[in-house]
């Protein structure tokens, strides 16, 4: 008996089908889940995903991505084009374009008849336009904008949300292992950012083709990390299963001695089973295949010859190839071709759908394919090569001939193929791709005659625009190592070219966090005169400004912005003009020239008008400065702006984060910390590259360590810190915020000498003034300065606000104890920082925090007095929130040590209100300490403690529930925390409350730490 292909019923799936079904579930209320689908080859991930498909057909529209297999080189996009064209044709494009919103182009490179439908319906409104006015206008809305690698990603993911609130979407991507970086990078930035929507997505890969080193591996290690991620291995049929999967195959049980050959041979593998199924006589005990390879060849050697050969030439056109084009590049006519194809159709080789042809199975495809004549391989990849080749130019892809030409060993057609699969790669985004064909395309440099005539390019500049490629690809080393290449083989008398390399090594050094980028600015600046062709002179003259301005050397970088600026108008470039005043406005600001800086800033505004990236470098260094100078609300507002124009131009991931940040420190100061967080994690999300990833988690490690948790911060801050110093080493503001940082976690933590190590930073020779960024570190610094002097003295007291002082601070002999003098030196070090920022608008606030620190008698922070003109000097100006209940704190601390009980008990309670309303959970801990050791009651009295006494125990799941209220969560996110909504988390919070017979969240994480509640 003959078998079918396979069975009816899919066997031994059960479980993992209903899997698939609960995530869709979840989607459909608009909770976003990707499922990863991991097997061996042949374990059956394809049929597990037909099936799901064919049983949620009436719910949700299924969007198919297939990778395609094209060797060591990925076709760009290839499955994420297969999902757009699937809604394309399910949708229409003039749907698709409107749906895509003012970023459409973007789309363009990848899908180019959804340009031809923008244009033809612009055409349309064009010429109704015309016909109403007697005259042609260009029409409103032309889709024509700036496009960018994150552009497409942001364009992509509002399409896909935009259309999954109408209809559920079910976006599937088969052969994973064959994706291309720039379709993971896609998949990655859809995973993390997608959050609105119905929307389901399923990953399948081939896990035994992802060995150590695969570019896969890093992609789902990212993946384990995500809670919206659900793995599924699917495992080996049973026993059991194989019978019935034979059974079903075979329309009756098989023999005894061929099932026990069947299974024992496929090992549980349901595709082998079939193939060993599909053998004549299998079941009456007729001989099995040997090997896998006989297994796999076993259909197609019982085929005629010409569907031999047929499938043959199919093996080396890809994984589906399109009838069209078989029908070009096979030698026979129609009919042969057709007869062929059927044959193979009926044996269960191939399957046919509308248009193309593909292999059952990739491994058939792989094992025929490894089957190829040396000749047969060269003769079949050149015919594939040509006929793409003849293709309109829409429907081309490059990658795609260059694979065929290089599969043919035609050097001298693969070369050129290489560039121009380059070039498109590089149109579309696919940087990976791009870096590949170059690199490619540079191994066969010296294999072809006169390489740079049919490059139209030299060797150097073709390394050169790879290194762009591998850099924006996010291969920093292997970028800074073709540079250098370049620069190896370059003639240093090449002045011009020199010169771009140089310029370009010192850009991949200054975003990679890596020293060295002035001085090989300053040597590129040499090889390029006064009075050159071309805004080479002024790009480095403005790039010295920039990286002087970053190391907080403002005289330099006034002095190149100077000559930047002059330049930049010489050559009349309006972007590098205006990033020459940006950059002298910060500097003169930095310096203590305060207006003549800010009217430099407004120049670059007025030379950025038109230019959306010199208006956003404008924007970045702006909203910084308003915030460093104490102006918050104007800050966020410039910051906010400018995200939304960076997300418009696709360019969130890079100056769209640094924007998000620098709104990021000004909400924080205005008290709108959940605000902040939202964009501290959406800037994370979209995996920035370095520096920008530094200032996100610099805001993170602040909202973790004030709303109470000390020990988080300090376990995030030991995971990101490498990071954090690499920067620090290029960046001065980065070093001073970083220490700022880590100085407030150490001393949350109580390590008092880790802490003044990090405040002390202010005071290294190292170290340049940057005021907005020295006035708060040289407060913590007096703050850190006060403790060790009580600690040396012996002299807790009542703890220092936000540390572990009960644990023991005190610094013994020999462990990095220090005498009086050193203490006094310490301060008058910090005291000439303060003289010397005096001029800076944030001066009053920080230096009456400074005086408060260390008022009193010894110096630590015990004058009630100082502590209260810290307070309404904090009142009077706009400072940031959290310093209110801190600098109360602390003034009800020092009322107290002077016998003030009363004053003091008002204070900490006004304290208390103002914490618990920002949710300054590191003050709130504090102040329960602080009224612990003091014995006062904040809130509630006696009465409070005697209902404590009498509460019932909260539940095990209250009790974590008053945890996370005592690190300063709201309901919102607490419920993030432990899985459940916000309404039942309220729930959790009125028992909580009622039980410990508490008025307020802060009383009752008093009353449940207070002695009557153990």
């Amino acid at each position: 008996m003959k078998s079918s292909a396979s069975s009816a019923a899919m066997i031994g799936r059960e479980s993992d089908l209903a899997d698939l079904h609960a995530v869709l579930a979840d989607s459909l209320l608009g909770i976003q889940r990707c499922v990863v689908i991991a097997g061996e080859a042949g374990i059956g991930k394809s049929r597990l995903l037909e099936e799901f498909q064919a049983e949620t057909r009436d719910r949700v529209l299924a969007l198919v991505g297939q990778c395609v297999d094209l060797g060591t080189v990925g076709a760009p996009y290839a499955p994420i084009m297969g999902v757009l064209r699937d809604l394309v044709s399910v949708m229409g494009a003039e749907a698709v374009n409107r749906a895509a919103g003012p970023g459409r182009a973007a789309l363009w490179a990848l899908l180019p008849e959804l340009k031809e439908a923008a244009l033809k319906e612009a055409a349309l409104k064009e010429a109704a336009l015309s016909e109403a006015t007697g005259f042609p206008e260009p029409a409103a809305g032309t889709p024509v904008q700036e496009t960018g690698l994150n552009h497409l990603h942001e364009v992509v993911a509002v399409l896909l949300e935009n259309f999954s609130r109408q209809t559920p979407l079910l976006v599937v991507i088969e052969d994973l292992h064959w994706a291309d970086g720039a379709t993971l990078n896609l998949l990655r930035f859809l995973l993390k950012v997608v959050t609105r929507g119905r929307m389901m997505f399923v990953l399948s890969y081939r896990s035994d083709d992802v060995p150590r080193g695969h570019p896969l591996r890093g992609f789902l290690s990212e993946l384990e990390r995500s809670r919206r991620i659900v793995r599924s291995e699917l495992g080996r049929l049973t026993r059991a299963q194989v019978l019935r999967q034979a059974q079903a195959i075979l329309g009756s049980p098989p023999g005894a001695e061929a099932f026990e050959s069947v299974f024992e041979r496929s090992e549980g593998v349901p595709f082998f089973v079939e193939e060993l199924l599909g053998i004549d006589d299998c079941d009456d005990g007729g001989v099995l295949p040997e090997t896998l390879r006989e297994l796999l060849l076993a259909r197609y050697e019982r085929l005629s010859p010409p569907t031999q050969h047929l499938l043959r030439l199919i093996s080396a056109g890809g994984v589906r190839v399109r009838h069209d084009l078989l029908s070009v590049v096979f030698e026979g006519d129609a009919d042969a071709l057709d007869v062929g194809a059927r044959e193979a159709v009926l044996a269960n080789v191939l399957v046919a759908d509308v248009d193309s042809y593909a292999f059952r199975h990739a491994l058939v495809r792989e094992a025929i394919q490894a089957d190829l004549l040396p000749g047969e391989r060269t003769r079949f990849h050149t015919r594939f090569a040509e006929a793409l080749e003849a293709l309109p130019q829409d429907r081309r892809v490059a990658v795609e001939i260059a694979y065929h030409w290089t599969a043919a060993h035609n050097v001298s057609r693969a070369f050129p193929a290489s560039l121009t699969a380059m070039a498109e790669a590089k149109a579309s985004y696919a940087y990976s791709t791009a870096a590949q064909m170059g690199e490619r395309a540079l191994e066969l440099w010296d294999q072809v005659p006169h390489p740079d005539h049919v490059a139209t390019r030299t060797k150097i500049d073709l390394m050169g625009q790879t290194a762009s490629a591998l850099r924006n690809a996010g291969k920093g080393e292997r970028s800074l190592a073709m540079v250098n290449q370049a620069l190896a083989e370059c003639p240093p008398d090449d002045g011009f070219r020199y010169a771009r390399l140089l310029r370009d090594k010192a850009y991949y050094l200054a975003t990679s966090g890596s020293l060295g980028s002035i001085e090989l600015l300053k040597e590129a600046l040499a090889l390029v005169p006064e009075g050159s062709p071309g805004d080479l002179r002024s790009t480095i003259l403005t790039g010295l400004a920039a990286r002087f301005m970053i190391e907080a050397r403002p005289a330099e970088a006034i002095a190149f912005g100077e000559e930047g600026l002059a330049e930049a108008q010489r050559v009349g470039s309006a972007r590098y003009s205006s990033v020459a005043a940006n950059m002298i406005g910060i500097a003169s600001i930095n310096r203590g020239q305060v207006d003549h800086g800010m009217a430099q800033l407004e120049r670059a505004r007025q030379l950025a008008e038109g230019d959306g990236s010199a208006l956003l470098r404008y924007r970045v260094n702006y909203s910084d400065m308003l915030h460093l100078l104490g102006r918050y609300r104007e800050a966020v507002t410039v910051a906010e702006r400018g995200l939304v124009r960076a997300r418009e131009l696709g360019l969130e991931r890079s100056s769209g984060v640094i924007l998000a940040s620098n709104a990021v420190d000004p909400l924080f100061a205005l008290g709108e910390w959940d605000r902040a967080d939202t964009l501290i994690q959406r800037g994370l999300d979209l995996d920035p590259p370095l520096a920008f990833a530094v200032y996100m988690h610099r805001a993170r490690l602040r909202s973790i360590l004030w709303r109470g948790d000390s020990e988080a911060a300090a376990q995030q801050l030991r995971a990101v810190r490498s990071m954090m110093s690499n920067l620090s080493e290029v960046e001065m503001q980065t070093r001073l915020g970083t220490a700022q940082m880590a100085g407030e976690i150490a001393l949350a933590c109580g390590d008092l000498d880790r802490a003044w190590a990090e405040a002390s930073v202010l005071l290294s020779p190292e170290s340049r003034q940057l005021p907005g960024y020295d006035l708060p570190l040289a407060a913590l610094a007096a703050r850190v300065l006060a403790a060790r002097r009580a600690a040396e003295a012996g002299d807790v007291g009542l703890a220092e606000p936000g540390t572990r002082a009960d644990q023991g601070t005190r610094a013994e002999p020999g462990s990095g104890s220090s005498s009086a003098s050193d203490f006094d030196l310490a301060e008058r070090q910090l005291r000439e920082v303060l003289a010397h920022d005096s001029f800076w608008p944030t001066f009053p606030l920080w230096n009456g925090l400074f005086e408060a620190e260390l008022g009193g008698p010894r110096g630590t922070g015990t004058d009630p007095t100082a502590w209260q003109e810290a307070v309404d000097e904090i009142r009077r100006s706009a400072s940031p929130v959290y310093l209110l209940p801190y600098a109360q704190l602390r003034l009800g601390i020092a009322q107290i040590e002077v016998g003030e009980r009363q004053a003091a008990l008002e204070t900490l309670r006004a304290a208390s209100v103002q914490a618990t309303e920002i949710g300054a959970g590191l003050v709130t801990h504090a102040l329960a300490r602080v009224a612990s050791r003091a014995g006062l009651v904040l809130e509630g009295g006696a009465a409070a403690h005697r209902r404590t006494a009498e509460a019932p125990d909260l539940t095990t799941r209250e009790r974590q529930v008053l945890e996370l209220i005592a690190q300063g969560l709201s309901n919102r996110q607490i419920g993030e925390q432990l899985f459940i909504s916000a309404k039942t988390a309220s729930v959790h919070v009125s028992a909580i409350l009622r039980k410990l017979g508490a008025s307020s969240r802060t009383e009752a994480v008093f009353l449940a730490r207070s002695p009557a509640n153990h």
